[in-house]
């Protein structure tokens, strides 16, 4: 994995809304919990939380370039992402995984606007396809802690 591609990725960042930093720091910390403590619908989106995220950086365009056209590497991932999402959704009796269904669906919109309007400015591109993915894991935690304290009334109840 190339250093500086890595270093570039982070100044311009997985969702960059705050720092990059903060936004792995809140990616891990979600995502190991969910993975650590929830059920199967938690941990399959917080396993794809966490490949599309870092799959996403290492398939993006070289920084003179990001975001001018569609990203095609980002497409596939995000596809992939609301794939899995929506596969999660119909199987699970919780409405959440709906919600982060809808939300990657807005994401991966994204792409679509920028196909078809290639002047799409890249900064409204790269917020559109970035912005969701604070939403996303503060619903997966949402999800994770009401599925851990449903699961232990349950069992004092």
């Amino acid at each position: 994995m190339n250093v500086d591609r890595v270093a570039d990725y982070l100044r311009s960042g997985l969702p960059s809304m705050l720092s990059p930093i903060l936004f792995l720091a809140i990616l891990v910390s979600i995502c190991l919990y969910a993975i650590s403590v929830g059920r199967s619908d938690e941990r399959w989106v917080a396993a794809t939380c966490l490949v599309a995220s870092f799959g996403s950086l290492l398939l993006l365009s070289p920084t003179s370039a990001r975001y001018s056209s569609v990203e095609g590497g980002v497409l596939m991932v995000d596809i992939v992402t609301l794939a899995i999402f929506v596969t999660v959704a119909l199987r699970s009796d919780r409405y959440w995984p709906l919600w982060i269904s809808g939300l990657q669906l807005t994401t991966t919109t994204a792409h679509l606007l920028k196909a078809l309007d290639t002047n799409l400015m890249p900064v409204a591109y790269a917020a559109a396809g970035r912005f969701w993915g604070y939403p996303i894991l503060l619903i997966l935690a949402i999800g994770t802690y009401r599925s851990r304290v449903r699961a232990h009334h349950m069992m004092t109840s």
